[in-house]
């Protein structure tokens, strides 16, 4: 496969994976093209934990399912993400970023209206939609056969500090490489976001990964292969809208949009 459709094909996986185990070989060369990203004076700040073991996989998916419904149930989700939420092909199609909101989950849809007012979240909580949604996303986890924890080394990364902002961008560059090469590979990956929404889940995660004090567990992702068709999954967060060139790109100045090049944005 050619790199630069390596790069167009990336996606973010929102569906189920194949049971399949993850092969060794595959790992390896998953946490070999990560170690291989640009890192500040060559910190290589990062490190990785992999976890194939179910009954981590299953506590890791339980507390993740029972934030998701925590988040939604209380209304911290939607009142810190609502900037990311559109309403009409049309706003989709101008601000080209964010999530079309009839791509949310089918539970949510009949609320579209309503669903940043206090009506709509009692609505919600009343018909179970948080309960409904907690338990697919634990579905998802559990049904994963490999996570990756990412940790930062804590002598690299200081918040607050300059070390800070040049150990996180190597982390990224570090997974970056990972996710493109997971397209080669027939796989899909996704962060496992929610135990970070809710006070104390993600410190459930540190001590059950055994992550030690000189280390600070960043992301967990959870990876697989893909199947060969892949169906609309339950909870559905993408967006296949990209910002055109003109919208993220200037020339000389910030002043001064890039001009002619949105019609050959491939």
């Amino acid at each position: 496969m050619e790199f630069l459709d390596v790069v167009r094909r990336r996606r973010t996986t929102n569906g189920a994976f194949l049971p399949d185990p993850v092969s060794e070989e595959h790992q390896r060369l998953l946490m070999e093209v990560a170690g291989r990203a640009p890192s500040q004076l060559n910190s290589q700040p990062w490190r990785f934990v992999i976890v194939e073991e179910r009954p981590a996989i299953e506590a890791i998916a339980r507390i993740s399912g029972e934030s998701m419904t925590e988040a939604m149930s209380n209304g911290t989700f939607f009142e810190r993400y609502k900037p990311y939420f559109r309403f009409s092909k049309q706003e989709m199609e101008r601000r080209r970023d964010g999530m079309l909101f009839d791509r949310l989950p089918a539970p949510l849809r009949p609320f579209t209206s309503q669903v940043f007012t206090s009506r709509g979240q009692k609505l919600m909580n009343a018909m179970r939609v948080p309960q409904t949604l907690g338990e697919e996303n634990r579905k998802l986890v559990a049904g994963s056969p490999l996570l990756l924890g990412v940790m930062l080394d804590r002598s690299e990364y200081r918040p607050g500090e300059l070390s800070s902002f040049y150990s996180v961008f190597s982390m990224g560059a570090a997974m970056e490489n990972l996710w493109l090469t997971t397209v080669e590979l027939g796989m899909g990956i996704q962060f496992i976001s929610f135990p970070m929404e809710v006070p104390g889940r993600w410190d459930e995660i540190v001590r059950l990964l055994g992550v030690p004090d000189d280390l600070e567990l960043m992301a967990v992702y959870r990876l697989g292969y893909l199947p060969a068709e892949q169906r609309r999954p339950p909870i559905d967060w993408t967006s296949e809208q990209r910002k055109l060139p003109s919208q993220y790109v200037f020339r000389g100045t910030c002043a001064t949009p890039q001009e002619g090049w949105d019609d050959r944005n491939g």
